[in-house]
């Protein structure tokens, strides 16, 4: 197939096993949304992927060739990730021209576009940015790199709420100008609920969940109104938490949202961030 293949990746430190036999595909154009807690295994993934890491076992394949040591495979890929691979002295306009050296379809107008709309100083060196302007830096370099998969891990670290929503509006322009492969690894789910089309749920190094984004949500619904007509109506349901806000009730449930609903209470889609928390709260989900 064509695309980004991973096929039985393992991945131990020590003890610890950080992925265990993850098998998982990133199509072409197609904007996906890798959601786990810390530490569950997101970034171990992406390093592999992007042949920083070597697996104990299992592969990477793009458009079916091997990425490892594969040059060529890997001009398609650019990962933006939490470490920082530039000098700390760089200045943030130098960052932009040494990756233009390594990527040549890197826009540099581009990237001045987005520096001003983030109200980054090019001068400024990597080790005087705060931690938000140091993600805003890499945030910046990731999209300014033309290539066709570019994975970004926790791009929003430190970002106030504004910076944020640029981020995702800035993110979702480029794709429908030019679509791409991007996967948005990140445990801030509720705000990326709204650009990606694809969930990989991953929890202590096993995918528990690889479906389209709506067939998730379609696994159950919320249910809002007056508490006692809530939990009359939700009696005999699988609920798997509530919300309380004055006279209010909302009732998070699993399952297809039945056809006769009571006057005072609306249904509406469930709400992701709550089907992650039941998913990875489930006993034997990790197991």
């Amino acid at each position: 197939m064509s695309g980004i293949e991973v096929k039985g990746l393992s991945k131990s430190y020590g003890s610890t096993q950080a992925l265990r036999q993850v098998s998982v595909n990133f199509e072409k154009d197609k904007i996906y949304g890798l959601l786990g807690r810390n530490g569950a295994g997101k970034t171990t993934l992406l390093n592999i992927i992007t042949n920083r890491l070597f697996a104990d076992s299992g592969e990477v394949l793009l458009d079916g060739k091997p990425i490892k040591e594969n040059d060529d495979a890997l001009s398609n890929i650019y990962m933006m990730s939490e470490k920082s691979l530039f000098p700390e002295k760089m200045r943030v306009k130098d960052v932009f021209k040494w990756t233009s050296k390594f990527y040549p379809s890197f826009d540099m107008d581009y990237a001045l576009k987005l520096a001003s709309k983030f109200e980054l100083d090019l001068k400024k060196k990597r080790d005087s940015l705060s931690t938000g302007y140091g993600s805003i830096l890499k945030l910046i370099t990731a999209m300014s790199v033309n290539v066709q998969y570019v994975f970004f891990d926790e791009p929003i670290l430190g970002l106030d709420a504004n910076y944020r929503d640029l981020f995702y509006r800035l993110l979702i322009e480029k794709y429908s100008e030019k679509p791409f492969t991007a996967v948005v690894s990140t445990h801030l789910i509720d705000e990326v609920s709204s650009i990606i089309e694809h969930v990989i749920m991953i929890d202590k190094g096993v995918v528990i969940k690889d479906e389209p984004l709506e067939s998730i949500l379609s696994q159950g619904y919320t249910i809002t109104g007056p508490a006692n007509a809530v939990d009359l109506f939700t009696a005999d349901k699988d609920v798997m938490s509530y919300d309380m806000l004055g006279g209010l009730k909302t009732a998070y449930v699993s399952g297809k949202a039945p056809v006769d609903i009571p006057e005072n209470i609306e249904v509406t889609k469930m709400d992701l961030q709550k089907m992650f928390i039941k998913m990875t709260n489930e006993k034997g989900v990790s197991k």
